[in-house]
């Protein structure tokens, strides 16, 4: 899910690999130089970021979570999802184009108006 301020992502990693700071540095690499003429205002980094020499795409940290069972990745999954609708990027799910919420839609895991009328602590699990 790419949100406008951060992204989230679910994992499969090969057996015996569990370096995912390694794979986060790789994609950073990457879309920072992907990204390399689009460069933001550098007078909108904050203090710190301008001391660490970082730029104004990505945090020093990520969070990771191993997922435990089928549940566990549904409530995730339903979590991310509605992450656009609740950071008020969209109205309803489907909605936020740039999400796998829509692949679901057409392997029919959920319907279209999937979260379009619930609060946001029903989906959220807030």
């Amino acid at each position: 899910m790419l949100l406008p301020d951060h992204l989230h992502c679910i994992w499969t990693l090969p057996d015996g690999d569990h370096d995912i700071s390694t794979r986060w540095l790789l994609i950073k690499r990457s879309v920072s130089r992907f990204s390399a003429g689009m460069a933001l205002d550098p007078d909108t980094r904050r203090a710190s970021m301008r001391k660490h020499r970082e730029s104004t795409i990505w945090q020093r940290r990520f969070w990771e979570h191993q997922i435990r069972d089928e549940r566990d990745l549904e409530r995730h999954v339903e979590y991310i999802h509605f992450n656009p609708v609740k950071h008020g990027h969209a109205a309803r799910v489907v909605d936020w184009p740039y999400s796998t919420f829509h692949r679901y839609v057409r392997e029919g895991v959920y319907a279209k108006d999937w979260g379009g009328g619930k609060d946001i602590e029903d989906v959220a699990g807030e």
